[in-house]
């Protein structure tokens, strides 16, 4: 069990922990040339039953409440210290408001110094405790009026902790590696040791690992190469435990770790440079917290600048909380639950605190009002029931990848989430995205609803391309979805990609007579042209026709099918599209992470520079590639872009 002193500054924190284990946690020589604690303090104690009390005592001073705020992120068990000659102080309220905020629930208050007072001043402070704790979560816990330097009433808050901490359930071990760093250092002959609390999942000696700085997007690699869990050797660390964590890597090295650092897995790397959240504030505070208010976010063990955007009503009243974005000034490491408290712009008090909800809020409309259903959505605290309720307040799926992402799941979550009967997985370039029963079947409907009109107004044509359809739908989902319905129409053979378009199975182009006597003529010119066909006036030319006419019937034939518009003035058959898209293919695979250039393309297939770049924006356009500055990538397989 974790637990944290809280109070005042010269309260005898250290001195009750010292009293408690035979540890002195002032290990700075400042601390102990000044008698006060600066920075986070640690000792355990095991007790009967081979179980581990671990302290961790945090400053009081007001100049030091952000490194108080590393310590108590993630405790068990809060010690709150109140000396009997002071009383409650300013950091005493200050530092039960951060408790409250945090959530944390598990706690004793101690009297401390109770040697100096008469008796009748210890009653006057414990008065002033129970209206302090009055409505918080610590309201109804025990009051130990101690002294830890004689001994007086130390048995019966030893006897309190203990049994407790027999009594206390292990934290579940759910989810993927997450550890707090709160400090770093290098021992000689082992190397590189980050220590903090673990958050969530488990390490073992040997397991691959990602150093995550805050405020960088790019990870550091790193190998578990010892471990000390509860100050004890051990080869699995556990979430609630505190762990010494012995890494080592090709890029590792003390100064590129800092406080406020994550060791973690891969898969839940996700910094984050704003994130949507649950936030409260404080009922002490004189005025509402407004919106773009500057704030201190102190998240895990990181202190990070940045504003709140608050969603709908714009403010946030004292003792009230609503749904706000906070937009950071520097990337931080955040999923699903994680508490945070946000101070003032100089860091001079706690104003408020709250809980991470959705890392990836869309661009715009923050505050809409189906945006805001959404979030609420999103808060449940269960999975399953989560994703229930989101699909229920939006059209557009979830992204199943984010979701996992966010809330710290497994491959086995993701597994079983993936299974349930209510709901459709969709496979997408940005990972799959989960639909209910009843909005896949409605998008269905309404696609093939839309090939029924489309075959009545044009039965000469084989279908709408993608882009056609999704204009012909009343209401048609996003891009990335539509893709994804499709191609799993396709699948299931209700409908059927025939070149770039698209048709019912049922469903066959009617060309006239004099267009099928006009196409074998143009079809031995186009094929005869290969990868680079004539253009509509060269054509036109040959058989001494009017272009206008020419372009008009080529038009006829695209929507058939029989050629593809690559641009206004140039048609190609679909065997010349299929071998310049295989063309494609070869190139992405052998460039890689570069992708390839249209010089690349052009030198290929030596079509000339202007028609490779006509052909590379239709491939473009089609989906087949994505083009980012001078080089392109392969989106989707030719097969699947274009039957």
């Amino acid at each position: 069990m974790i637990i944290a002193t809280a109070g005042h500054v010269d309260h005898g924190k250290t001195t009750l922990v010292r009293a408690l284990t035979g540890v002195d946690t002032d290990r700075l020589p400042e601390e102990k040339k000044r008698g006060l604690t600066i920075d986070l303090g640690f000792a355990y104690h095991e007790i009967e039953g081979n179980v581990i009390l671990g302290f961790v005592d945090v400053p009081g001073h007001e100049k030091f409440v952000k490194n108080m705020l590393a310590g108590v992120a993630t405790i068990d068990f809060v010690l709150l210290v109140v000396a009997a000659d002071d009383g409650v102080m300013p950091q005493t309220e200050e530092h039960l408001a951060i408790l409250n905020l945090l959530g944390i629930r598990q706690g004793a208050v101690a009297i401390t110094k109770i040697d100096r007072v008469a008796k009748e001043r210890i009653d006057y402070v414990m008065e002033e405790i129970e209206i302090l704790l009055h409505g918080s979560h610590l309201a109804d816990c025990p009051v130990f009026p101690v002294s830890g330097e004689v001994g007086t009433g130390m048995a019966d808050l030893r006897s309190h902790l203990e049994t407790t901490a027999h009594t206390h359930d292990e934290r579940a071990v759910e989810g993927h590696f997450r550890l707090s760093v709160d400090r770093a250092f290098n021992i000689q002959g082992a190397g590189l040791v980050v220590t903090g609390a673990v958050y969530s999942g488990q390490v073992t000696v040997g397991d691959h690992l990602i150093l995550a700085a805050q405020g960088s997007e790019q990870p550091i690699d790193a190998r578990v190469r010892g471990l000390r869990a509860l100050d004890r050797e051990a080869k699995i660390g556990r979430a609630g435990q505190r762990c010494a964590v012995n890494i080592t890597g090709a890029d590792i090295n003390l100064s590129r770790v800092s406080r406020g650092d994550w060791l973690l897995a891969q898969a839940v790397h996700a910094p984050v440079q704003k994130f949507d959240a649950r936030v409260k504030v404080l009922q002490s505070e004189n005025r509402p917290l407004a919106h773009w208010t500057p704030v201190h976010v102190h998240l895990g063990a990181a202190d990070i600048t940045g504003r709140i955007a608050v969603l709908g009503e714009r403010r946030i009243s004292p003792g009230h909380d609503e749904l706000a974005q906070l937009v950071l000034d520097v990337p931080i490491g955040a999923l699903f639950n994680d508490r945070f408290i946000l101070r003032d712009q100089s860091a001079q008090r706690t104003i408020a605190g709250g809980m991470v909800v959705d890392l990836y809020p869309p661009s715009r409309g923050r505050a809409r009002p189906d945006r805001l259903e959404m979030l609420r959505a999103m808060e449940r605290a269960e999975a399953r029931t989560a994703l229930t309720a989101m699909l229920s307040a939006t059209n557009n799926g979830v992204n199943l990848l984010q979701f996992a992402k966010t809330r710290n799941l497994t491959d086995t979550d993701v597994r079983n989430l993936r299974g349930h009967e209510n709901n459709i997985c969709l496979p997408s370039e940005q990972g799959e995205i989960v639909l209910s029963q009843e909005r896949w079947h409605a998008i269905e409907q309404t696609v093939l609803d839309a090939l029924v009109n489309s075959h009545k107004i044009q039965p000469e044509a084989v279908g709408p391309n993608d882009n056609g359809l999704r204009i012909a739908l009343q209401t048609p989902p996003p891009p990335t979805l539509l893709i994804a319905v499709i191609a799993r129409m396709i699948e299931q053979r209700k409908i059927i990609r025939d070149g770039i378009s698209l048709r019912l199975p049922g469903h066959s182009p009617r060309p006239s007579d004099s267009d099928l006597a006009l196409w074998k003529d143009i079809a031995t010119i186009l094929e005869a042209g290969g990868i680079r066909p004539p253009r509509v006036r060269e054509v036109a030319e040959e058989l001494r026709m009017d272009p206008k006419h020419l372009e008009a019937f080529f038009k006829r034939c695209a929507r058939q099918g029989r050629l593809m518009a690559v641009a206004p003035n140039r048609f190609f058959p679909p065997e010349a599209i299929g071998e310049l898209a295989n063309i494609v293919e070869e190139l992405c695979a052998t460039a890689g992470d570069e992708g390839f250039t249209a010089a690349t393309f052009k030198n290929q297939t030596g079509i000339g520079r202007n028609v490779a770049i006509e052909v590379l924006e239709f491939f473009d356009a089609a989906g087949l590639t994505r083009r980012e500055g001078n080089a392109r990538y392969l989106r989707r397989s030719a097969a699947e872009v274009f039957g």
